[in-house]
């Protein structure tokens, strides 16, 4: 089965159109394996992603720009994003040592549990990607840093 067959399409302008419908169309297919594990911890990927990056920089702060400089998927909303990881204990705000008008975010100890309970399910996460060998799936990255860098 290809992306022709997934999505009932038999033909495309060129390889090139082939190919990124296939990207977009697999990471709509991959966003949504993801998302049945995260909504068992109600959050979502982008909360998580978040979560991943402050226990990263633990236990420095970070700003908001610098986490939204750091997400998978850049956004304007990060903000909003942490006000609900706020909300729900996995993240607070402390006031900016540098400069006492700024505010940044780091993961609670509640967070950091919760990506540990996260870190159990990693089996779960790199199954998705299960079809591949460890030869494809470097080819794969090295085919989609090739996409984006293009010859750097």
């Amino acid at each position: 089965m290809g992306i022709d067959k997934d999505i009932q399409q038999a033909k495309f302008r060129n390889v090139h159109q082939k190919a990124a419908i296939n990207l977009i169309y697999t990471v709509g297919w991959v966003r949504e394996r993801t998302k049945s594990i995260f909504e068992q911890e109600d959050i979502t990927g982008q909360q998580f992603n978040i979560l991943r990056i402050l226990r990263g920089s633990f236990p420095e702060p970070l700003s908001t720009l610098q986490i939204r400089e750091r997400m998978l998927e850049k956004m304007s909303d990060t903000s909003r994003i942490v006000d609900r990881l706020i909300t729900k204990g996995l993240v607070k705000k402390i006031t900016c040592k540098s400069d006492r008008r700024l505010v940044d975010v780091i993961i609670t100890d509640k967070g950091k549990k919760l990506l540990e309970k996260l870190d159990l399910r990693q089996d779960e996460l790199d199954a998705i990607l299960g079809n591949l060998s460890e030869n494809d799936a470097n080819i794969l990255s090295d085919l989609l840093d090739k996409i984006r860098h293009g010859g750097e």
